[in-house]
């Protein structure tokens, strides 16, 4: 909702004033035990009462298709490592700043949001947070091209500043500028993160995840640091890490003790199956199984991955499938299911693609214990972060 910016005498008539949800701001508490530590804990409140705030007023006043991305229940692991958070609209990237500071004269964006080609944005909203007080202020937006041909970097604390004076203050302009100028550039070209090796992100996420290091994010080479944090799965690993929890992406634990709740959040659950229902071979047909499924909206449909175990003497083959949620409804042609290794490598026969349309499309393959996978399937799943499922 949208406060009276008159009562704010010392607001400029072009900042947009805008109230925080009252049950937003009373989470202080539960946000102190999803961080390690103090300072995580309160820039994730500082970035949830920024959140509340001013997606509703994207969603009402600029865009009705606004949403977090990739979406909220993994927003921790952004928050316990960067300060920041992205809204997507169709091919439009927001990225919300927060600060407590007083101090306008400039933006300072870390630079995780602005030199990694997944996470960088279009434009970068300037929002002071007043928790006590109840509201937030966006007192400018920037876009990416501005941000590097007119800010500067400070390589002391890894972020690009850009005075107020080369920001666009009055925030009405965005919603005109997107109507008028669809078309303009806002983003510039970036270089390249370099894929870092399994056992080198295993061995940093070792360390790193060591919560008694406080800011994690400066002490490697950002070219690391970027490659370990783009990675979906390394990232919610390393979050995982810092708090002190078990592996919570074990599919082994699942089948045998059910699925935890970090992956019910994100959609996954177990069923009992019989085998004999999807062709197994060499099993005794009256077995039943428990099977893994998670639905996914892709292109306005809702799918289902499963993971199905197939017992084949001493060894178990991991069946992989991707079928329409809707009986009898078939996956379009073009839709490709893939596999990849924990460092996003391909292997032999990871990959069905739908020449036409198909019923379903599946992977098979055989892992060693301990062993991870991603899956990837495209078109791109709503909500899609990278997930690394331990066998």
């Amino acid at each position: 909702m949208t406060a009276d910016t008159s009562i704010f005498t010392f607001a400029n008539p072009t900042d947009l004033i805008l109230e925080i949800p009252t049950a937003t701001q009373n989470q202080a508490d539960v946000y102190s035990q999803s961080f390690s530590n103090p300072t995580s804990g309160y820039q994730g409140y500082i970035n949830e009462l920024c959140l509340s705030a001013v997606l509703l007023w994207l969603q009402e006043d600029v865009t009705p298709q606004a949403k977090v991305w990739p979406t909220t229940t993994v927003l921790s692991s952004f928050w316990e490592l960067v300060n920041g958070t992205a809204i997507t609209s169709e091919a439009t990237r927001f990225i919300l700043i927060p600060s407590e500071t007083i101090d306008l004269s400039e933006l300072r964006v870390p630079q995780e949001w602005v030199d990694i080609p997944s996470w960088i944005g279009d434009y970068y909203l300037a929002v002071q947070v007043e928790p006590d007080e109840g509201y937030v202020r966006v007192w400018g937006y920037c876009t990416h091209v501005q941000l590097k041909s007119q800010g500067s970097y400070d390589a002391s604390d890894r972020t690009y500043a850009l005075d107020a004076a080369d920001i666009i203050n009055d925030i009405s302009v965005l919603a005109v500028a997107r109507q008028l100028c669809p078309e303009e550039s806002t983003r510039s070209a970036i270089e390249e993160i370099l894929p870092i090796p399994q056992l080198q992100a295993q061995n940093l996420i070792t360390r790193l995840g060591n919560p008694e290091i406080l800011i994690p994010r400066l002490a490697i080479p950002f070219q690391l640091w970027g490659g370990l944090i783009e990675h979906g799965g390394w990232r919610k690993s390393l979050y995982q890490r810092r708090l002190g929890l078990p592996e919570q992406w074990s599919v082994l634990q699942w089948l045998q003790g059910g699925v935890d709740q970090v992956a019910e959040a994100v959609g996954w659950g177990s069923f009992d199956f019989q085998l004999s229902a999807v062709g197994a071979r060499g099993v005794d047909q009256r077995q039943p199984e428990s099977i893994l499924s998670r639905q996914l909206a892709i292109a306005g449909q809702i799918y289902e991955l499963l993971i199905l175990p197939q017992r084949e003497s001493d060894t178990t083959v991991w069946r992989f499938e991707l079928r329409n949620l809707i009986v009898g409804a078939a996956i379009p042609g073009g839709f490709k299911l893939r596999l990849l290794t924990e460092d996003l490598q391909p292997f032999a026969n990871n990959e069905d693609i739908a020449i036409t349309a198909v019923e379903l499309l599946y992977v098979e393959v055989a892992l060693l214990p301990g062993e991870g996978i991603v899956w990837e399937i495209e078109p791109l799943p709503d909500n899609y972060d990278r997930e690394i499922l331990r066998f």
